[in-house]
């Protein structure tokens, strides 16, 4: 049968075919296209690795400036209770109005460092709120290619911090 007879050359012309095809894809897609992809994915998680450390420092700044603000404020309360002790073990009877007026100076200076310590406070966050606007801009053009401007960023991060 002359059908039979033709079946190995008709295999082996499309077993030579399918190899071809084979190679151009491997040397196309595995050696072109991969790399590239792996390449574009690797330097994203790079950024991304970037950003999460830039905010965990920001966080540790912000963390320390609080813990500066909480000592400095224990320091102040103690140097007020210290000077009270001291305003009391030397009254006599004229202490009586001198402690009052310690007492009512020491009040005012503890209110001053409270409020100069909360002027700082509300200056650090403010600088955080900068920061973190800022990232978020560069973050959002980063990712998603949209522009947005500097207010629209820190209202949305005024509006995270006061949920979060």
């Amino acid at each position: 049968m002359p059908q039979l007879t033709q079946l190995a050359v008709v295999y082996q012309s499309q077993w030579f075919w399918l190899l071809i095809t084979l190679g151009v894809i491997f040397f196309v897609v595995g050696r072109g296209m991969v790399p590239r992809i792996e390449a574009t994915v690797d330097q994203r998680d790079a950024q991304i690795a970037a950003d999460l450390a830039a905010g965990e420092q920001a966080r540790q700044e912000a963390d320390a400036t609080e813990q500066r603000w909480r000592s400095e404020l224990a320091k102040v309360h103690a140097d007020a209770q210290a000077a009270a002790h001291d305003a009391r073990a030397k009254a006599g009877e004229e202490a009586g109005k001198r402690l009052a007026a310690a007492d009512a100076e020491l009040q005012q200076r503890t209110a001053e460092a409270n409020d100069r310590l909360s002027a700082q406070r509300d200056a650090a966050l403010a600088a955080i709120e900068e920061v973190a606007a800022d990232a978020a801009r560069e973050m959002v053009a980063k990712i998603s290619g949209a522009k947005i401007t500097a207010a629209e960023a820190g209202k949305a991060v005024k509006a995270a911090l006061a949920h979060g």
